[in-house]
């Protein structure tokens, strides 16, 4: 499985990719080894697109329990797939924690306002409709809210 890291330090690699906001920066890089040093080390359980040189960035930070993990990581194996037909859409990576309990859902976009029109699209709601019902993934395996960070490349 490949790789991820994702840290507040840059890499003194040319394939690194800098994410800026106005909080902060932080630096993605792919295919790295796991001894890389620093940040937090991610593996790519899913993937479509490629990373564009701009773009607008969203990671959804998911806190999942252990025992949670296998629901978490089968919903999304086996999601419809609805965003990557979004207009704007460049590229997806659902990334799994190696240290931690937080997963990653990294979106790409064209721009903040492509990711804007997929979150009042039909196809959004398709996605998420799920969510807090029985059907859904119970809220016992989310030991914290996610929460939402937006970059830009």
């Amino acid at each position: 499985m490949r790789k991820v890291v994702i840290s507040k330090v840059p890499f003194n690699d040319a394939a690194s990719i800098q994410l800026t906001s106005a909080q902060q920066n932080v630096y993605y890089i792919e295919d790295t080894r796991e001894d890389s040093g620093a940040g937090e080390v991610y593996s790519v359980l899913n993937e479509t697109g490629s990373l564009p040189d701009a773009g607008f960035v969203v990671l959804n930070n998911i806190p999942v329990t252990a025992e949670g993990r296998g629901m978490f990581e089968e919903r999304f194996q086996n999601r419809a797939g609805l965003v990557e037909k979004e207009p704007g859409f460049k590229a997806i990576r659902i990334l799994r924690p190696e240290t931690s309990d937080t997963y990653i859902v990294m979106t790409v976009w064209e721009s903040k306002e492509h990711f804007k029109k997929w979150q009042e699209s039909n196809a959004y709601n398709h996605a998420h409709k799920k969510r807090g019902t029985k059907e859904g993934l119970g809220s016992s395996i989310f030991p914290r809210p996610s929460y939402v960070t937006e970059y830009t490349i």
